[in-house]
């Protein structure tokens, strides 16, 4: 595996991506959807989010609130981030805060229009202090995402601060993209996204971006322009394995039920080289699959206690 820094982050995913909304503060949460940040905020304050065993997500991260992710299928819809979202839930994320409130679907279909998505997204942090996509448009209208139904309003009651802003402009923690190519855009005629699906927003702090190099159908070969930050954010790429299959990269579920790959993507860790499981274990997608749960607990675990702290000085 190839790891560039720093480089990544398309306002619009191509083909599979995973975004990742996180708590941001203690006003106005509904307690109804979320669970009580002081409940485990003793323990929670002592966890290294970036170290963390099956025990700590399972007693402690359990019992606090987690981010909202929103996994966005591939192009045409041909590749599906279900197998993904349960791979997540399987390893301990509540899948209430992955599944579509409107339906209960676990991903969304990647033609949904990108303004519909981020007005969906502005709604879930206005209601329950998730901090959302953001998706490049100038002005966005925020959707009641348990009932699909649009508004006639473009602002948000924030709230971190209680005051009205525009439903547009929000920073997410965490968002990756898997496959993700220039050659749907082209073929989809998305001609306005083939100069800037390699660009990363400060609307994101942290981005990694997946890649197969020999991967005809997003267009991607050795070469291939990177993913770039063109500010401040935190982007990784990273290139997987020739032998990985674009349309098969969610399928992740057996991961997480057989004890020796589970055992490895439990101790992974960006920064160490590690042995892959031996040949008796299907390991196929252990990569990316390791990665992206390594950040979205990192990620849990950080809001989780950024929003205890914020409870504690109330």
């Amino acid at each position: 595996m190839k790891i560039r820094l720093p480089h990544s982050f398309a306002v619009v995913a191509a083909g599979v991506a995973v975004w990742f909304g996180c708590a941001a503060s203690a006003a106005a949460i509904d307690a109804a959807v979320l669970p009580s940040a002081s409940a485990a905020s003793e323990p929670l304050a002592e966890l290294d989010c970036e170290q963390l065993s099956p025990r700590d997500i399972r007693d402690v991260l359990a019992t606090a609130p987690a981010p909202r992710i929103i996994a966005i299928s591939g192009s045409f819809n041909a590749v599906s981030m279900d197998p993904f979202a349960r791979f997540l839930v399987a390893m301990g994320y509540p899948a209430e805060r992955i599944r579509n409130p409107a339906d209960g679907a676990w991903s969304y279909a990647s033609s949904e229009s990108s303004a519909r998505v981020a007005g969906m997204i502005a709604w879930h942090y206005e209601r329950d202090g998730m901090v959302p996509l953001r998706v490049g448009y100038s002005r966005v209208t925020v959707v009641d995402a348990s009932t699909g139904e649009a508004s006639r309003r473009d602002t948000i009651i924030d709230p971190s601060s209680g005051r009205e802003r525009p439903a547009l402009g929000l920073k997410i923690p965490y968002a990756c993209a898997l496959a993700t190519g220039l050659l749907p855009r082209f073929v989809l005629g998305q001609w306005t996204m083939l100069g800037k699906l390699h660009d990363i927003p400060d609307t994101v702090d942290e981005f990694t971006g997946f890649v197969i190099e020999w991967d005809p159908i997003a267009g991607t070969f050795p070469g291939a322009t990177p993913y770039a930050a063109t500010g401040s954010a935190h982007v990784r790429n990273v290139t997987l394995p020739a032998t990985y299959r674009h349309v098969d990269l969610p399928r992740t579920e057996h991961l997480a039920t057989n004890p020796v790959t589970r055992a490895w993507i439990d101790s992974y860790r960006p920064d160490a080289a590690v042995p892959l499981p031996d040949g008796a274990a299907d390991a196929t997608n252990i990569l990316h699959a390791a990665d992206i749960w390594h950040s979205v607990a990192a990620n849990w675990c950080r809001e989780a206690k950024r929003l205890a702290r914020s409870r504690e000085r109330q």
